[in-house]
């Protein structure tokens, strides 16, 4: 069993003033793995006033040394792939083809900051006066477990080369990942106090962040609940916020599809990361003609979706983080079955001979309308409801009727018509006729799906603020 006693605070590994013990447990066997510390208000505000200080100068790099910076921390992430992609499976219970993803991920946050800083002007001309994108300050950065690393790299790169100084609070339940990237960073020999972490709960550490007034930015990942505490907080003292939440993505299927591509792709956006995604693709909208082959053909498919040991390679689904996550995806396939929805495939219980971890049957309603609560509410599980519409502008008012709007999916044989229908769905993202991300593209929500932007321009420019000099 690994115990964690240390917090990061202005590039010292330290004992937090905090003493709340909390377990580790590996998701697939829900055996005690691990411990950590977990810090208090004054060990937040002692990591808030070493990112402070440290902003004085920092702020006032040059790009080339920025650069450097992101170059570095890089190359320290690099040299532990194999260690951080196995305790993302043995701690998250992500499978090893999601987690090996997630770790180009985490890379690429590095080289895209890198490429965008090499060409972006961080003054321009506008009328007659010049304006200057100055860094912000001290970010708080509140990040869920999920895909805590890759979160922790994609943002605190943004930070590094917007000139920012940071506070990291990531989830309890990701300490043994989060130790590892925070020895990586510290290897990166980054100046004292660039980088701090306060491994501790949302009410106190988080909560510290969210109303302490030398932070001057939020970028949080999480759940919409969350994200309204953290707004409301933060409005008190004006602090900037990147809010990215939750989401009910819409798949469509147009009628001219090829359901041969369609459909696979449909059950891998729905069932990404074990279904414990914010952008999963959860409810899949085809066309009421079309019914009984798309059923025929989800069954198929669903059917030979591997569900186990998340260390092989050709698992697709891994078990849920944690015995409460297991228990939230149980409740709302009782829930479904109750609003009178149909189980196509799966259902309730465990898959037989996973009983020990948190493994969830990937499950496919139908006889699903959009008043549902399994069709409006994320569910965060391999769960999909499948819907049916008639016409194209009945699909585009089911897919825009939800309080979300982070992504959606179109599949069809013509891209134009896609394109069409793509415009006018209610997200930040739509993919057409595949599963793709782009660094340099923002990635955000409509609606409750948050606010701001992530990634490339935009997501530099959420660190930034602009001040006009006028002659």
């Amino acid at each position: 069993m690994r115990t964690i006693e240390t917090i990061y605070i202005n590039g010292e590994f330290i004992k937090p003033e905090g003493s709340q013990l909390f377990d580790l447990i590996n998701p697939t066997t829900n055996q005690l793995i691990g411990q950590v510390t977990l810090g208090n208000e004054n060990d937040t505000r002692k990591a808030i006033a070493a990112a402070k200080e440290a902003f004085k100068s920092f702020s006032k790099t040059s790009i080339s040394e920025r650069i450097e910076y992101l170059q570095r921390l890089h190359d320290s992430v690099l040299k532990r792939k194999n260690e951080l992609i196995n305790v993302m499976v043995e701690e998250y219970g992500g499978t090893l083809q999601f987690c090996t993803y997630g770790f180009e991920y985490m890379l690429q946050s590095f080289t895209s900051a890198i490429t965008m800083l090499e060409k972006y002007d961080f003054t321009k001309r506008m009328g007659v006066s010049d304006v200057q994108m100055t860094p912000l300050g001290v970010v708080g950065i509140i990040i869920p477990w999920n895909s805590s690393n890759g979160f922790v790299c994609n943002k605190f790169a943004m930070s590094i080369a917007a000139g920012c100084t940071a506070v990291v609070k990531p989830s309890e339940m990701s300490a043994l990942q989060t130790q590892i990237i925070t020895e990586c960073f510290h290897e990166a020999r980054l100046p004292a106090g660039v980088f701090n972490v306060v491994n501790g709960l949302g009410d106190v550490v988080g909560a510290e962040i969210s109303r302490n007034p030398d932070i001057a930015k939020i970028s949080f990942t999480g759940s919409t609940v969350v994200g309204k505490l953290i707004a409301r907080e933060a409005v008190n003292t004006m602090k900037r916020i990147t809010l990215e939440l939750g989401g009910k993505s819409p798949n469509i299927i147009l009628d001219d599809a090829d359901l041969s591509k369609a459909i696979p792709l449909a059950i891998a956006a729905a069932y990404m990361n074990s279904g414990q995604a914010c952008i999963a693709g959860t409810r899949l909208l085809v066309p009421e003609s079309r019914l009984e082959e798309v059923k025929e053909l989800v069954k198929s498919f669903v059917s030979q979706v591997q569900v186990g040991d998340p260390k092989k390679e050709t698992t697709a689904v891994g078990p849920m983080v944690s015995k409460k996550q297991y228990e939230r995806v149980q409740n709302y396939i009782k829930l479904g079955i109750e609003e009178g929805a149909q189980i196509l495939i799966g259902g309730l219980g465990h898959p037989e001979g996973l009983e020990d971890g948190n493994f969830v049957r990937p499950t496919v309603f139908v006889n699903v309308n959009n008043k549902m609560r399994i069709a409006q509410e994320e569910i965060f599980g391999p769960v999909l409801c499948i819907l049916t519409y008639n016409t194209e502008d009945e699909a585009i008012e089911i897919a825009n009727d939800t309080v979300y709007g982070l992504q959606a999916y179109v599949s069809s044989s013509d891209e134009a018509r896609a394109r069409r229908v793509a415009a006018q769905i209610n997200a930040g993202r739509v993919q057409i006729n595949g599963l793709n991300h782009d660094p340099e593209a923002p990635f955000g929500g409509f609606k409750q799906s948050g606010i701001g932007r992530e990634f490339g321009i935009y997501g530099l420019e959420a660190y930034l603020e602009p001040k006009a000099f006028i002659y």
